[in-house]
């Protein structure tokens, strides 16, 4: 009930509401999940870089770096980045793990990091339905040591980039949405 309720403060604010979530954090750590949750409790339209990524490029992330690499991914998500803070408004957005590197990302909305360690991001995915797609959709998951150093490297990043930090270990994603709710109506 306090959800709701708090669901519908966001809401009654017509300015505030219509500023974009942009979730951030390394890859598997359940931006999608959590996009999704937060759409139920506030009733906005989630979009997800990498699925739109994939539509524009009629290519799968993976197929996208084996063709054209790793900078030529990035390119895209800087003009990704570009067309969201131009044209959307209102809506949840859950970026890839390399996303938090475009410029001028608070631009695009109020921006909140999904933290976790490494290990629990790998046993996530390991533990979830379809865990060999959802490794063989990640190619920087490939080697497991190099992805580590990855995650080391960007935390900073993410947290550089962040107006809102929620740690989401050992947590359901519906109390995630609900910490998130709750630090986006106190900062109204």
């Amino acid at each position: 009930m306090r959800v709701a309720k708090m669901s519908e403060n966001l809401k009654q604010k017509p300015k505030k509401s219509r500023e974009n979530i942009v979730l951030i954090g390394f890859m598997g750590v359940g931006k999608g999940t959590i996009a999704r949750e937060l759409s139920k409790e506030l009733g906005r339209f989630t979009l997800d870089c990498d699925d739109l990524i994939e539509s524009k490029e009629n290519l799968k992330i993976s197929e996208i770096f084996a063709k054209n690499g790793e900078e030529y991914f990035r390119n895209l998500e800087k003009d990704l980045a570009k067309f969201l803070s131009k044209n959307v408004k209102n809506a949840i957005i859950s970026t890839g793990g390399g996303f938090a590197k475009v410029k001028k990302l608070n631009k695009i909305g109020k921006v909140i990091y999904l933290k976790s360690s490494f290990e629990a991001i790998i046993n996530r995915l390991k533990n979830s339905e379809n865990s060999d797609k959802k490794f063989a959709k990640r190619p920087l998951l490939r080697d497991l040591d190099k992805a580590k150093e990855l995650h080391n490297a960007r935390e900073s990043l993410y947290e550089s980039k962040a107006d809102i930090i929620i740690d989401v270990e050992n947590k359901t994603p519906q109390q995630i949405s609900d910490e998130i709710i709750d630090k986006l109506s106190l900062e109204k």
